[in-house]
């Protein structure tokens, strides 16, 4: 059986239950992020003890597919955390600055009395987030692994952020295998290789996160270069919002090429998120040793990535309060990548309100997050329980990670033989019905949206022969 604990209906909290005969495995353990009402969903108690779940497997390191596991642990679960490499290194990073963060904000919230919860408190600590990495091991990609006992699982280039795969999970019993999509990459991803196809797949779990949407084709330098130029001579400071995983990565890639062709001024450029400066770490170091999951292009180069930008990495607290005093021009990248915490919101609350400034978006904004708040145009954004003005330039390009609606339907088409069901979770209600639409139409395949906590059979459906009798 099939669960739908998290990740559908929304974009975030993605968790889904596996139970077979063999025991119960739960394929990624994702906080939900972004609005309250979904945030809240992270003190609700699962539909299932902790202790009772054998095995976690990850699909990659992004918190809203990893970022439950140390509450996981603080609830019970004992097991092993399956993952490859690249997704290990990465949660060893994002998975105590996520602990960090929540004791830091209900510190502050402690201080200033903004929230309604006395005292407020984590949901987990830095320690015990460090404390649930032990549980970690890593898997070979295209390599069978036993999870358990007539279980076996799979995992398969999703090209999505490094380490990420899609996983495929055969029951013996049933002879049948289930394919968890993960969040899969783009087919034009500048660092990574696009996903490898489905094969053979009796069911198959696929995001939506742009289910409804195609990514534009017009060229994102173009925007960027423009923003940037047009900041640099108010001597301006352009912020970018940018997930510390992955995201970063791309949007440095970009202003390395802006600035090798001599389109922008070679201005300082802070990354300013410690979580951030270690995963560029990983990505040059795995770069630099050859990674199969890199193009040819970048993993056989010889040159370092990123060396032709003037690039600080800003580690202590002082130091990230220093670029709030330092005059421009410059550039800011920080996380988070919607604006939903981090030392971003510092650097908001200081240069949102100067004219002269420029608040630049790369990705999705998910609805009720205060990135998607000023993509809409807000005059006013709400930051540390004080409403600020905007008046700063804000601008938005497509970097997203995501693969989008052809993406998706061209990756679905790669499962042979068809699925006799496919079922479309982790996005909006909107992007799961379009795409749902778009897989029933296109490729001919039954689609069903999943719903939070229902329960399928993962097994061939009996399909009865001959006439019905009357």
């Amino acid at each position: 059986m099939l669960t739908f604990v998290g990740g559908a209906g929304t974009v975030t909290g993605s968790k889904t239950l596996v139970d077979t005969a063999a025991g119960r495995i739960l394929v990624d353990c994702g906080l939900f992020q972004g609005k309250k009402k979904l945030r809240l969903q992270n003190w609700e108690p699962l539909p299932v003890p902790a202790d009772s779940i054998d095995a976690v497997l990850l699909t990659h390191a992004h918190l809203d597919h990893c970022g439950y596991l140390p509450r996981l642990s603080v609830l019970g679960f004992k097991g092993p955390v399956y993952c490859t490499a690249g997704t290990r290194k990465l949660a060893a990073i994002v998975l105590p600055d996520s602990g960090h963060l929540q004791e830091e904000e209900a510190a502050f919230a402690n201080r200033v009395g903004y929230s309604k919860h006395h005292p407020a408190l984590p949901l987990y600590t830095r320690e015990e987030a460090v404390a649930s990495l032990s549980q970690f091991q890593s898997v070979d990609f295209d390599t069978p692994l036993s999870v358990l006992p007539g279980l076996q699982a799979t995992w398969h280039h999703a090209g999505h952020i490094l380490g990420a795969g899609s996983i495929a999970v055969h029951c013996d019993e049933s002879d049948t295998r289930a394919v968890f999509s993960g969040d899969l990459g783009r087919s034009t991803h500048p660092l990574l290789l696009p996903p490898e196809p489905i094969g053979p797949a009796d069911v198959v779990i696929v995001e939506s996160t742009y289910g409804d949407e195609e990514h534009t084709v017009s060229d994102p330098e173009e925007v960027m270069a423009e923003v940037i130029s047009d900041t640099v001579r108010q001597g301006g400071v352009v912020i970018i919002p940018a997930f510390a995983v992955d995201r970063t990565e791309v949007v440095l890639w970009h202003l390395d090429r802006l600035v090798a062709a001599g389109r922008v001024p070679n201005l300082p450029i802070f990354v300013d998120s410690p979580m951030a400066s270690r995963a560029l770490k990983v990505y040059r170091s795995e770069a630099r040793v050859g990674s199969p999951e890199f193009r040819p292009e970048v993993r056989g180069s010889g040159s370092e990535l990123f060396g032709s930008i003037q690039l600080t990495e800003t580690q202590t607290t002082d130091e990230s309060k220093a670029l709030n005093s330092r005059r421009g021009p410059m550039i800011i990248v920080s996380a988070s990548g919607m604006a939903t915490g981090g030392r971003v919101i510092h650097h908001l609350a200081h240069r949102i309100g100067d004219s002269r400034n420029a608040v630049l978006l790369v990705g999705f904004q998910a609805p009720g997050t205060r990135g998607d708040t000023l993509r809409q145009g807000a005059r006013h954004i709400k930051m540390f329980g004080h409403h600020y003005p905007v008046r700063a330039r804000v601008a938005s390009i497509e970097l997203s990670a995501h693969a989008d609606r052809s993406d998706l339907l061209h990756w679905l088409g790669t499962a042979s033989p068809p699925p006799h069901i496919v079922y479309v979770n982790h996005g909006e209600g909107d992007a799961s019905a379009a795409l749902v639409e778009a897989v029933e139409d296109q490729l001919g395949l039954d689609a069903v949206v999943a719903r939070p906590g229902e329960r399928v059979r993962f097994d061939r459906p009996i399909v009865p022969s001959g006439r019905p009798s009357l």
